[in-house]
């Protein structure tokens, strides 16, 4: 992933598009280079290409989509444009703004829609690092960064002074144990998957919490407690604090006191408050990560090479000193060399709290999904049936080790069950090929709740247990197809509303059962048992070498899951939570 703060990140071509799944051809290269490096550059951002009012006759219309904090700031700057009669070419550049939340955008375009836009502004680079992720998604190509802001806590002045603000600083984990600890001190946040900046944040919060002991369980015993105080979008979270500053509805359990918040939002907040109601901000002192809002050029929508040319041109136009000074005035950073103090200080922060620091490094994009995917069966809760191989194959070595494929899946299964709650209902089945008399599989434990009691210990405990008994048959083949049926269709009949349902399969090979189903008509049954009200993604990962990773696609597509691949069986855990991730959104887009 990108760095989501550069200190020349900012002006057109400042930054080069990033490492993508995929690339346009040299066309767009050539339009920057011509727009911005070529000796044309100077003529065009001075605007000596610029006729008059004449350039309104047959202007170059870009539509732009941008987050809703960042939207109003750019209509501004839109408008400025077409007064100034900016242009590209001798053309004048006419742009469109609408505010789009990055979230809804991004599962739009997960789902195969054809984008509306020609440059898409989200509120971080968290989002085209999903798509291009997604060798499905629109192609996108990043030029530069227009603004940054840094995310912090929030909190109303009472509850912020009793934690000694603005003297005392605090990492992410103190401010959020502080708020854990005192029922009156209620923490808020926003949906981490609809919000860049609660990601970032609970990003940072399971980071620390992952260094204490048991630190899988604390970090979700911290979701869940967060969860229960979480708005579905960064606007909704401001209307959970106290209504006044009068302190009347201090005790009022459904308001917050503290809230995670970016500096620019609480720097709106503030300024629409007036005296005594707004926010005091602390920026952690063990670093604040940054939204960059990337300008992108959405290159599946098509844009004629006069529009991406008039997109450079519009966001040279936006590092120009007025535009910079407009960014500021709406509460952002255009520069991370130029911390403003009139801007920190309306926002609500204060010396000596770390708010001129650089921004942190941010989080690779691999734990940024085990974080999210975390927090999708920490909060939803979730009902999993997991079917592992037990082929004969499964007991060959994973190289550069001396353990084998079935060893490392049980101990990437046992890490994966850490990290769900007593709530969560997990099952166990095995397959290879005539398990259980003409059957190629086993039941080893129907799925329940976790922390319900089962014998002796809980399902938890027996899980624990039937995964490390975990064994390879000698001789065992892949049933694979009849097995992924059996197990599809127990888990379509016995879905749980309300909580995340999927059906997980395993395995190391392809199907190896000549008197199974064809995969043809694995698939259309498979179809047939899919209800988009009672969804069921099946997650068919597939481990080793000998998987196929594109039937696995194939067999999972149909149900709203995913087909994915690991080399090293260690890597089960990671994938499992990013498939869940990838389903939710999915599920999102059809919503």
């Amino acid at each position: 992933m990108g760095r989501h703060s550069l200190p020349d990140q900012y002006g057109a071509g400042g930054s080069a598009p990033r490492p993508r799944a995929r690339r346009r051809t040299a066309a767009v290269a050539t339009v920057l280079v011509l727009t911005v490096a070529a000796g044309t550059a100077a003529t065009v951002q001075s605007g000596l290409l610029s006729f008059g009012s004449s350039c309104q006759d047959d202007p170059v219309r870009l539509k732009l989509a941008a987050s809703p904090d960042l939207a109003p700031a750019l209509t501004t700057a839109a408008t400025r444009a077409r007064d100034d009669d900016l242009t590209s070419d001798g053309r004048c550049v006419v742009v469109e703004v609408t505010a789009r939340d990055a979230y809804k955008v991004t599962n739009s375009l997960l789902a195969g829609e054809k984008p509306d836009m020609q440059v898409w502004v989200p509120d971080s680079d968290l989002w085209v690092q999903r798509l291009t992720a997604d060798s499905g998604a629109a192609e996108l190509s990043q030029v530069g960064n227009v603004a940054s802001t840094p995310v912090g806590m929030a909190m109303v002045p009472t509850a912020a002074k009793s934690l000694g603000w603005p003297r005392k600083t605090y990492s992410w984990l103190e401010l959020a144990g502080a708020a854990m600890r005192d029922d009156s001190l209620r923490l808020g946040a926003v949906d981490p998957a609809h919000s860049a900046a609660g990601l970032l944040a609970l990003t940072r919060l399971s980071s620390g919490v992952a260094q204490s002991e048991d630190g899988d369980t604390q970090a979700a015993a911290m979701m869940k407690a967060l969860s229960q105080r979480t708005s579905d979008t960064d606007g909704q979270v401001l209307e959970t604090l106290p209504r006044d500053s009068s302190g009347s509805e201090q005790d009022n359990p459904k308001r917050n006191q503290a809230l995670v918040l970016t500096e620019q939002a609480a720097f709106t907040y503030n300024s629409a408050a007036g005296h005594g109601g707004g926010l005091d901000l602390f920026y952690p002192e063990d670093g604040s990560p940054r939204l960059d809002y990337p300008y992108t050029l959405v290159d599946q929508a098509g844009p004629t090479t006069d529009q991406s040319r008039a997109a450079i041109r519009f966001m040279s136009y936006l590092r120009q000193p007025e535009q910079r000074r407009l960014l500021a005035r709406h509460g952002f950073r255009a520069s991370d060399d130029e911390v403003s103090d009139a801007l920190v200080k309306m926002a609500g922060g204060s010396g000596p709290q770390p708010y001129a620091e650089p921004a942190v490094e941010p989080a690779a994009r691999d734990t940024l999904q085990e974080t999210l995917g975390m927090w999708t069966i920490t909060v939803q809760s979730a009902r999993i049936t997991t079917v592992v191989d037990a082929s004969s194959s499964m007991s060959e070595q994973v190289p550069r080790t001396d353990r084998s494929r079935m060893d490392i899946t049980k101990a990437s299964l046992l890490r994966a069950l850490a990290t769900f709650t007593p709530d969560d209902e997990v099952g166990l089945w095995k397959f290879s090929t005539k398990l259980d008399g003409d059957k190629d599989y086993r039941v080893l434990l129907p799925t329940r709740r976790l922390g319900d009691q089962v014998g002796d210990g809980t399902q938890r405990d027996r899980l624990s247990t039937a995964f490390g008994d975990l064994a390879p048959l000698p001789n065992g083949a892949t049933g694979l197809y009849d097995t992924t049926l059996a197990a599809y269709r127990a888990a379509t009949s016995s879905y749980a509303k309300g909580k995340f349902n999927a059906l997980v399969v395993l395995t190391d090979g392809v199907n190896q059962d000549p008197g199974s189903i064809s995969r043809g008509d694995l698939i259309s049954q498979l179809e047939k048992l899919t209800d988009p009200k009672r969804p069921v993604p099946l997650i068919l990962i597939a481990v080793g070498p000998d998987a196929d990773r594109a039937e696995a696609e194939r067999i999972a597509r149909p149900t709203g899951g995913s087909g994915q691949e690991v080399s090293d069986p260690a890597q089960i855990q990671s994938v499992i939570l990013k498939a869940i991730v990838a389903s939710g959104t999915r599920g999102e887009s059809q919503d």
